[in-house]
């Protein structure tokens, strides 16, 4: 759907799936979602929501894949996870990332990041929201990027978060 110098961003596919259930298993990727590795049945319920978003909302996360060598490199977009972020947000769009840990450093999240940003932002046109672990200093320094501003700190589903909005 989405093609950048070095990755293709597209909705997940069944075929997605191992990889991601090795991604959530990682304690590096889990550190800041949840703090320990995903239950493949969990796994399996993240990866059926992500394919849902798209055929209900129209919008979701991207499966991110290396063009170079067609290496699933984790996931990015956008959802409706029907969770309390507070009034002051005027949203219930959030996006999200999260790379295996063989690609974090290489600028990736950066690069998929910004071209789904450019495609959501043309093609639907709405507030969105972060909410990002406090100590998950990486990923607060990308949604700076972005143009996220922070505008609260609230109890997150595993602690303490940054609620960021652009």
């Amino acid at each position: 759907m989405i093609e950048t110098p070095n990755l293709i961003l597209r909705p997940p596919i069944r075929h997605d799936f191992e990889a991601t259930a090795l991604m959530f298993a990682d304690p590096v990727v889990t550190a800041h979602i949840g703090g320990k590795p995903v239950l493949r049945a969990d796994a399996w319920t993240r990866f059926l929501r992500d394919v849902g978003h798209w055929t209900i909302e129209g919008f979701g996360l991207f499966s991110i894949i290396e063009k170079s060598t067609e290496r699933y490199v984790g996931k990015m977009g956008f959802a409706r996870f029907e969770r309390n972020l507070g009034e002051t947000v005027g949203t219930d769009v959030e996006a999200s990332w999260v790379l295996a840990s063989t690609f974090h450093g290489q600028g990736y999240a950066r690069e998929a990041a910004s071209a789904a940003h450019i495609w959501f932002d043309a093609v639907h046109d709405r507030r969105i929201a972060c909410l990002i672990a406090i100590e998950n200093r990486a990923s607060i320094r990308l949604a700076a990027i972005l143009g996220y501003e922070h505008i609260d700190q609230i109890e997150g589903p595993h602690g303490p978060a940054d609620l960021l909005v652009r």
